[in-house]
């Protein structure tokens, strides 16, 4: 009984797994499948997986070191799942070879929710979150070179403007830019708290946090590569899942779901799908959601953070 316990706050504390019944059933576990979740966090979904399996494997992906821990916990908690559970440390953009290493071609089901851990976001060392003051860090592999503190002040204004525009969706990037750059002449920009004083006078009246979150988000995909990273891993996904398996991806902003969205209804992360000669649409997967699954109201009133969560789910063809 104390196991279970400790294994539930473990994870709950660490990140509470999104949607995760909506995931499984997603998922629709063969439990004989090799299955792989490549964003393990804290383990909530991959643990659900693994306790579903039984000649079965899954092998999941995470490059935070903070990750292999959480893994051995819950092996520590759940010795029965080390013959189940996999952990590769490295990003999911890789997925393709590593599985090969592991004499892997075919997987029957494919997972990843995209969203930051709330680890991630409550450590304040961590620097992803305007919340708490810290360095600007932002990286998700901690042994990476570039950090946010590295773009905002390296970084020239046009570049910048670029990217608070594209991935903050941000209305007056260029002004954010120039702002940015002035103040790093007098002082670098070491923490959040000196990024979020150089971004509260551009905020509107009364949405400066909503206004944070986008400059905040806008660094942590360029410093993560996060959305070439997810593009990549959706153009190697065809050819690992086999006929029948499952795609199931959870994004947390336009940007993600409008790849996800376009990939699985035109087999391309750009433009319309390509037919044959025949007029035959050619696509590698048939939508099994037509609308985005959303968490409950249930869920909601315990964990907000899923509140701009979209579960996306798609069979291989």
């Amino acid at each position: 009984m104390a196991h279970s316990q400790m294994t539930d706050q473990n994870e709950s504390t660490y990140h509470v797994p999104i949607m995760l019944q909506e995931c499984i059933d997603g998922l629709n576990i063969n439990p004989q499948g090799i299955y792989i979740d490549l964003t393990f966090g804290g383990g909530g979904h991959s643990t659900a997986i693994a306790e579903k399996l039984s000649t079965g494997k899954l092998f999941c992906f995470d490059q935070d070191h903070d990750a292999v821990e959480n893994y051995k916990n819950i092996i520590a908690l759940k010795p029965h799942l080390e013959q189940r559970m996999f952990l590769i440390q490295a990003n999911f953009r890789y997925f393709k070879k590593f599985l090969r290493l592991q004499g892997i071609t075919k997987i029957d089901g494919l997972l990843a929710d995209l969203g930051v851990s709330s680890h991630q976001f409550d450590v304040a060392e961590r620097g992803f979150s305007y919340r708490f003051d810290g360095p600007l860090d932002m990286r998700m592999n901690q042994s990476a070179e570039k950090s946010a503190k590295t773009v905002v002040n390296s970084y020239d204004e046009r570049e910048l403007t670029y990217i608070f525009k594209t991935y903050g969706e941000i209305d007056n990037a260029w002004k954010l830019a120039n702002a940015i750059a002035k103040e790093r002449i007098k002082n670098p920009l070491e923490t959040t708290a000196d990024l979020t004083r150089v971004c509260f006078p551009l905020a509107k009246k009364g949405q400066d946090y909503k206004y944070f979150s986008q400059v905040f988000q806008a660094l942590r995909i360029e410093v993560n590569d996060e959305l070439k990273a997810l593009e990549e891993m959706l153009l190697q996904s065809p050819d690992v899942i086999k006929q029948g398996g499952r795609l199931c991806i959870i994004t947390f902003h336009s940007l993600e779901d409008r790849l996800v969205k376009n990939f699985i209804k035109h087999g391309k992360l750009e433009g319309e799908a390509e037919k044959d000669v025949f007029g035959n649409v050619d696509v590698p997967f048939k939508n099994i959601s037509r609308k985005p699954i959303e968490a409950s109201e249930q869920e909601l009133k315990v964990n907000s953070r899923a509140r701009s969560a979209k579960l996306r789910v798609a069979e291989r063809l």
